[in-house]
């Protein structure tokens, strides 16, 4: 029983992850239609410590990137970053219309209620590299996400 609530937790991507100094809340992964190739991921990270999100690995994705939409003149445009900042103690949101991860080249469908592997990289001050493991939870096209 310990074991099934223990791996329960370990699943709820709200849970703090205890390994990496950063906390990761309300993740989730926008669902596909069939032909689809891509898709995006939301969530919310919290640094205890200055740090950076410097990559993001799935095997659901050919490609993975973290992404910024801003407007340029009239035109909101996405284009793919190196990093993102994670101020100590500021949340940080991934959210349509902001920052986000991009998961691109999808290897199947991805289907409300279906959860996707995601390994969030994390870079500390002095350059070392720390992972948080996520299983996402895929929700339905028309979801909105929590305000934070």
């Amino acid at each position: 029983m310990n074991k099934q609530i223990l791996t329960f937790l370990a699943s709820m991507t709200f849970a703090s992850c205890a390994m990496a100094q950063v906390t990761v809340k309300d993740a989730w992964i926008r669902a596909t239609v069939p032909t689809a190739k891509a898709t995006g991921a939301f969530m919310q990270l919290q640094s205890a410590k200055d740090a950076r999100l410097v990559e993001v690995r799935s095997s659901a994705a050919g490609v993975v990137e973290i992404h910024e939409m801003a407007m340029e003149g009239q035109m909101m445009r996405m284009h793919a970053i190196a990093g993102l900042d994670l101020p100590a103690g500021k949340p940080v949101n991934l959210a349509s219309g902001g920052y986000h991860v991009m998961l691109l080249d999808l290897k199947h469908q991805l289907k409300e209620g279906d959860t996707v592997p995601l390994t969030l990289v994390i870079q500390n001050q002095d350059k070392k590299t720390e992972t948080v493991s996520l299983s996402v939870p895929v929700k339905a096209l028309n979801y909105s996400a929590p305000k934070h």
